[in-house]
This record gives structure tokens, C-alpha cells and sequence, in this order.
């Protein structure tokens, strides 16, 4: 299968790795960026182009992989390829942004937090959708060479939802490492002896429900351990708010 990919970033060149190292073809690159667009586009032994409307359609497929809000753009730039797989990789973006392209449209969402200088890539569970059988039947040839094991279709709004939860997981619990991070640093205690307790927590959710694996001062009512880490993290009332947020939450859901 042949493959033009629209975009140089995190996505484009992750997804672009795998597709040409399972053989692909990657026929060309798009960027607004010469330099960017020529480095991934010798990266995977491509032709690199900097202006969309040059695009025509002789590619078997058309990938955008660019950020949410500017997917309504390349898609008002695009050429119509009739019968062409046009698809993005958005998690939060209509299949049907893209619909005047083709009557061949779908989502292939990578759901993975993926940075482009990474070399040893993670597993990338994929969710994908289509707007007819032909085009999630393409797409799933794609998504296999993406992820060996975890492929899933899902709707506009069930990829929302995913999301959302992404979000929350990934994003939310990196922001508490940080202020963490911040906390051990200010009162001159070693972050990285916590290494071992974050790989534990994490890798005990894959085989038990996280509720029912809950521990701390919080689970177990214990009021005066609670009382003395507020009195430690008075010079710290943005983690503090958060720690009384947290441990009500605990012991509202364990209730």
C-alpha cells in the first residue's frame, strides 16, 4: 500500500517509522516546515512536498496526522480524491471533518503518548473507525502493522470518551509526578527512590481493579497521619488542596 503522510510531528513520524519498517510505502511527506518535512521524509526513503494543494492522488492513501485544530484546515486545502482512503489520527476529531475529501474517509487513533525522538517505541493500542467496510477494512491493514494485539473500533463520541480517560490517566498523573518532583526538590529529598513505588502501583492495575488495590492514610481513615502531611505541605497549598481533593475523593468512592 502506498502512503502520503500530512504532518512532521510526534504522530506522523512514530506512525510513519512502523509503517515503512512493516513495508509500506511512503510515497511522500507534507510539511509546512522544509527542513522537517526533508528530514522525515529522507527518514523514510520519501519524496517531501511543502505545498498541499500539490498533492494529487495517486497514493493508495492519505494520512493527516497534524494537530486537532489544524484538520478542518488541511482538509479545506486538500484535493478531492474520490475513491481514495483519506484518514486522520485524531482522538477527539469528527471522522466526517474530513468527509469532502473522499468518499473513503476514517480515523486511525494511536493511543499512546509518542514523541518522535523516542527509539524504542511503546505499544500502541489502536482505535479505528470508518465511514464504509472498504475503508475500516484498509485501515485495519494499517492499524495491524501499528499494534500487533490491540485493535478496537470505536465511534466519534466512544474515542471522546477514551479521550477523556487518556487524559486524565496520562496527562493528570504526569502533572502530580511533577509537583512531586517540585516537592522533593524544594525540601532536598531524593525523587528518584520513588522510581520502584510508581512502577509497582502501575504495573498491579493491569491484573487487579484499581479500586479494590487502594491503600494510604486515606483508605484507612487514618486522621493523624492525614493532619501531619497538611501541616508539611503549608508551604505547598497548591499540592495541599490537591491532597485534601484526593483524600475526600478516596474516601467518598471507598463509602
Amino acid at each position: 500500500m502506498n502512503v502520503v503522510i500530512i504532518g512532521t510531528g510526534n504522530v506522523a513520524t512514530i506512525l510513519g517509522r512502523l509503517l515503512h519498517f512493516n513495508g509500506f510505502q511512503i510515497s511522500k511527506v507534507v510539511g509546512r516546515d522544509i527542513i522537517q518535512t526533508k528530514k522525515l521524509a529522507d527518514l523514510l526513503m520519501a519524496d517531501c512536498e511543502v505545498e498541499i494543494q500539490n498533492l494529487n492522488d495517486e497514493a493508495d492513501c492519505y494520512m493527516i496526522a497534524v494537530s486537532d485544530a489544524a484538520i478542518p484546515l488541511i482538509a479545506k486545502q486538500l484535493k478531492r480524491f474520490t475513491d481514495k482512503l483519506v484518514f486522520h489520527t485524531a482522538g477527539s476529531v469528527s471522522l466526517h471533518s474530513i468527509s469532502l475529501i473522499s468518499s473513503h474517509i476514517g480515523v486511525l487513533w494511536p493511543l499512546q503518548s509518542l514523541r518522535k525522538e523516542i527509539s524504542q517505541i511503546p505499544e500502541i493500542p489502536c482505535m479505528i473507525d470508518a465511514n464504509n467496510e472498504e475503508a475500516y477494512r484498509q485501515l485495519l491493514v494499517l492499524a495491524k502493522a501499528i499494534s500487533k494485539t490491540n485493535i478496537g473500533r470505536a465511534t466519534d463520541l466512544e474515542r471522546k470518551k477514551l479521550h477523556l480517560a487518556a487524559v486524565i490517566t496520562s496527562n493528570f498523573s504526569n502533572h502530580l509526578f511533577a509537583l512531586v518532583d517540585y516537592y522533593c526538590k524544594t525540601e532536598k529529598i531524593p525523587f528518584n527512590v520513588l522510581y520502584p513505588l510508581i512502577n509497582e502501583t502501575f504495573n498491579r492495575i493491569q491484573t487487579q481493579n484499581p479500586s479494590k488495590v487502594q491503600t494510604g492514610p486515606a483508605i484507612r481513615r487514618d486522621q493523624e497521619t492525614i493532619r501531619e502531611h497538611e501541616q508539611l505541605l503549608e508551604k505547598f497549598p497548591q499540592i495541599l488542596n490537591l491532597y485534601k481533593q484526593f483524600t475526600l475523593s478516596i474516601q467518598s468512592k471507598s463509602e
